[in-house]
């Protein structure tokens, strides 16, 4: 009798701590609909990336403006709550289409045309 008590708690035990471990070691971060991870984003924004991460210097003079998110494409926020940082783009003269807009709390955009569609980015 204690035998199958015993054994009936190290099968409830397993089955509840089976899904959680195997969460808990899961080292990806796994995107969700629309949402792009780092490592799918082009070598640019990763670069531009790890610059906002560490704070700059940044190639461009407007990298860190606000981003008034005027199209209304982003979650609303108040005005300020954006930042929009430049990814260069090879063999462009000026400063491209492609961005990366960063809110207040972290979270990651990037757009590849010049703002019309943004993606999220999974970190």
């Amino acid at each position: 009798m204690i035998a199958r008590l015993l054994l009936a708690l190290a099968i409830a035990a397993s089955c509840v701590a089976g899904p959680v471990a195997a969460k808990e070691a899961s080292p990806a971060v796994a995107p969700t609909a629309g949402e792009l991870l780092l490592a799918d984003l082009p070598r640019e924004a990763r670069a531009t990336i790890a610059l906002i991460d560490k704070g700059g210097p940044f190639p461009y003079a407007k990298d860190g403006a606000i981003f008034g998110n005027r199209e209304g494409h982003l979650p609303r926020q108040k005005r300020g709550y954006y930042r929009e940082y430049t990814v260069k783009t090879p063999g462009e003269r000026t400063r491209g289409a492609r961005r990366i807009v960063m809110g207040a709390k972290g979270e990651l955009y990037y757009s590849d045309d010049h703002y019309n569609h943004f993606r999220r980015i999974a970190r």
